[in-house]
């Protein structure tokens, strides 16, 4: 329980780093997309702060990486220029982690000193360092299983990766929305509880779909819409040889996998669609306070958007995937589950109904 109302420091400091948060998965997802992970081959904490800074050590880097079957197998041949545009994503992606922690623990530490913190926020910003460290953790064995054997990382531990990194910033947005709240933000409805609650888990679920189709790079299997080139759902689904443990693991030796997780990622997306708006629609008809109705019709718009998003993303995925549409993509996803997480925030209690 809280024991303090906490100051503006504490407020900037707090929204700070969930923009902070916010943009170190989109950097992700630009990394992710541009194939630029797997461009640094170690995981050096301190030593790794700097860049190369002289041609001998940018040529040290290139021949790591001349190493990895990601350049023998797709970038044989590779510039110097080319080398270090994905290596700037990976590098920018891994220093903005370091710029977050020092952001993070030092004014931590001086608000402890000064006593502007109590049990319950500390305990809940250990939470979030703990998943901080548990993404950092995830994001190392990502990168590794790209080093090995596949030119790309697993997208089932990239899926991971960022489902990890979401829970951090959803824990540190759901706090901020604790260190904020007043009391008038209380609402108490069960139905409008309860559907808040089964969207969160839908979206939830779309966008591990949506990491799982980014991984495997499944778009550039199939980039049309609305069929899946030709078909509603692709004949491999329906073949039950295909349907073996073998396919599921080594989902980039056969079209089982991108065919499936194609079929999940765009019919669950659909529902989820469907309900958000349904959702939206419930909320706008209680008589509540016309804040509450702004988010609502918010959510509308950006489930709208993310649809037009996913549709450009996937007819665009000719041979490579658009880094534009793509990032964008997964930004209003976020977007999207930011404003679940608020939803859910406010209609949580449990008092006498309105």
């Amino acid at each position: 329980m809280k024991t303090m109302k906490y100051n503006k420091f504490i407020k900037i400091w707090l929204v700070t780093g969930c923009v902070l948060l916010f943009f170190q998965i989109f950097i992700g997802g630009i990394t992710r997309i541009t194939g630029s992970g797997l461009s640094i081959t170690k995981w050096e904490i301190v030593t790794g702060t700097l860049p190369p800074l002289s041609e001998a050590e940018w040529d040290k880097e290139y021949a790591l990486y001349q190493n990895t079957p990601q350049y023998e197998k797709i970038n044989n041949g590779l510039s110097m220029s080319k080398f270090k545009f994905i290596y700037f994503w990976e590098y920018f992606h891994r220093l903005w982690a370091r710029l977050m922690g020092i952001i993070f623990l030092i004014p931590l530490i001086f608000f402890v000193i000064k006593k502007w913190v109590d049990k319950w926020l500390l305990i809940r910003l250990a939470y979030v360092f703990f998943c901080a460290l548990l993404a950092a953790v995830f994001g190392w064995i990502m990168v590794a299983s790209g080093l090995i054997n596949r030119p790309w990382v697993n997208a089932y531990k990239l899926s991971l990766h960022l489902g990890i990194a979401l829970l951090t910033y959803s824990v540190l947005l759901w706090t901020t929305f604790g260190v904020f709240e007043k009391s008038d933000w209380k609402v108490s409805n069960y139905k409008l509880r309860s559907l808040v609650r089964m969207l969160l888990i839908g979206i939830v679920i779309q966008i591990f779909f949506g990491a799982i189709v980014s991984g495997m790079r499944a778009s550039l299997f199939y980039p049309s819409w609305p069929d899946m080139n030709g078909s509603f759902i692709p004949a491999i689904i329906f073949n039950p040889s295909a349907w073996n443990l073998d396919n599921i693991i080594n989902y980039d030796q056969n079209t089982f996998m991108p065919a499936l997780i194609h079929v999940l990622h765009r019919n669950w997306g659909y529902i989820v669609f469907g309900f958000g708006i349904f959702t939206s629609i419930r909320i706008l008809q209680y008589p509540l306070r016309s804040h509450y109705y702004k988010w609502s019709i918010i959510l509308i718009i950006l489930l709208c958007l993310q649809v037009l998003l996913g549709i450009l993303t996937l007819i665009n995925s000719i041979g490579t995937i658009p880094v534009f549409y793509g990032v964008m993509h997964q930004a209003v996803a976020i977007f999207i589950l930011s404003v679940i997480l608020y939803l859910s925030f406010i209609f949580r209690y449990k008092q006498k109904p309105i």
